[in-house]
């Protein structure tokens, strides 16, 4: 296992797409341990088959929808008429942007690419410097993973058989208090270099951002109250949201035309299938990894820490790391099943377990050297990635602040789902 182990570590720094990598260290060790080949066979087809994971695509098609159909400029609008008085006023709209967004799109980098591009040139037009242009699009972009609907998140309840609806609703005050957070940081800045704001709206103006912007902003509100009030499952929610969306672009807003459709049908098709790609090899390293009883092992140390604070900060700092180096959906797949039961033996809510793994990995999709949204900004910007990444490094102080709220005050996330749907 030790070889497999290593061979896996140096095929990550190789650029070998990570399903290929995972899939071979998985078929080394069988090969080398005589397994039948055939529970390969069966882990795949069981990975590929859950109801819950259908969800995926569809979130992903409601994001790519939302993007091409002219959503995201009518929320910027919005979020800028609403808090654009404030100082630093564009960098709160930013903000405010990505947290609805995020109730749309469910991932970091869509929130990056597709408000990305809107959000730093409107604020260019008005004096902002593209390093801060570029630190709030990067770090408000982790708001995606958190705030429900959650593509990572529903990868890690299905990985870890965790109720989707308990962790969608327990990441809704993570997300509030993240977007509080950095909205202080950006007062901060705002008052420090002299940042300009809009001058206040007419009531008239309010009005018809919000009637511009209204179809957009009832997809969370329908998808949300879909889910909580149980009139469908989580799974049955996307695929409305999906519908909803191509609805109101092509019939709403009139900005998705249908030759569009075919492209966007592609593009969800691509991004599915490498998400389901990691997952079903995922599974076959997961299994591996729980014959050679490597998570059975990792338990044993962490439980053996019977600090309770000093337990949940080593696997924050472990997670940390992990981050910093490993692309989230294959951390949650291959330590999800290791970390979040050695967390519930130490007492730790399930809901509370996957929104601490869920936060510390996409805090890591905005810190080197992985750091994908980094590279994304510095794209959509033209702004050269080192400064992209420097700007965006004291946004991790409010993000990290947070962090050890959700980690110390259970509350934070199992208040919420316990008021919802009852404690466990």
């Amino acid at each position: 296992m030790t070889i497999v182990l290593i061979l896996f570590v140096v095929l990550l720094f190789t650029g070998l797409p990570l399903f290929v990598n995972l899939g071979l260290t998985s078929f080394l060790y069988m090969f080398l341990t005589g397994n039948n080949p055939m529970i390969a066979v069966q882990r795949i087809t069981q990975a590929s088959n859950s109801f819950t994971m259908i969800a995926a695509p569809f979130f992903i098609l409601m994001g790519n929808l939302m993007n091409t159909g002219g959503v995201t400029r009518k929320m910027f609008r919005f979020a800028n008429v609403i808090v654009g008085t404030i100082p630093g006023g564009m960098g709160h709209a930013n903000i405010l942007c990505s947290a609805l967004f995020a109730g749309m799109s469910g991932t970091a980098v869509a929130d990056a690419g597709g408000l990305g591009n809107i959000e730093i040139e409107a604020m260019r037009d008005v004096g902002y410097d593209d390093d801060f242009s570029c630190a709030v699009t990067a770090a408000s972009s982790v708001l995606g993973p958190i705030i429900p609907p959650s593509l990572p998140m529903v990868i890690l309840c299905v990985t870890v058989g965790a109720s989707v609806g308990r962790c969608f609703v327990g990441g809704v005050l993570p997300g509030i208090l993240m977007a509080g957070a950095m909205c202080a940081l950006v007062a901060f800045y705002a008052h420090k270099r002299h940042y300009p704001r809009n001058e206040k709206p007419t009531l008239g103006i309010i009005w018809g951002a919000f009637k511009d912007a209204f179809l957009a902003l009832m997809a969370p509100v329908i998808l949300f109250a879909a889910i909580y009030t149980g009139v469908v499952t989580t799974t049955e929610a996307a695929i409305i949201a999906a519908l909803y969306s191509m609805i109101i672009g092509l019939f709403g807003y009139r900005d998705l035309k249908l030759k569009d459709i075919p492209k966007i049908m592609l593009a969800t098709c691509e991004t599915t299938g490498v998400v389901l790609s990691i997952v079903m090899t995922a599974n076959i390293f997961g299994y591996i990894l729980t014959v050679a009883q490597i998570p059975q092992m990792i338990t044993t140390v962490l439980t053996g820490i019977q600090n309770k604070f000093l337990f949940l900060l080593v696997i924050n700092l472990f997670l940390l790391f992990v981050g910093c180096f490993m692309e989230g959906t294959a951390a949650i797949l291959i330590l999800g099943p290791i970390l979040i039961p050695a967390m519930e033996a130490m007492g730790v809510s399930e809901t509370q377990a996957c929104l601490i793994m869920l936060l510390n990995l996409m805090i890591g999709v905005v810190t080197p050297p992985v750091g994908v949204v980094l590279y994304v900004t510095s794209n959509v910007a033209k702004v050269s990635a080192n400064r992209v990444i420097r700007a965006t490094m004291p946004f991790l102080i409010p993000l990290f602040i947070v962090l050890l709220i959700v980690t110390y005050v259970p509350a934070v996330t199992n208040w919420l789902p316990n008021l919802l749907y009852g404690a466990l």
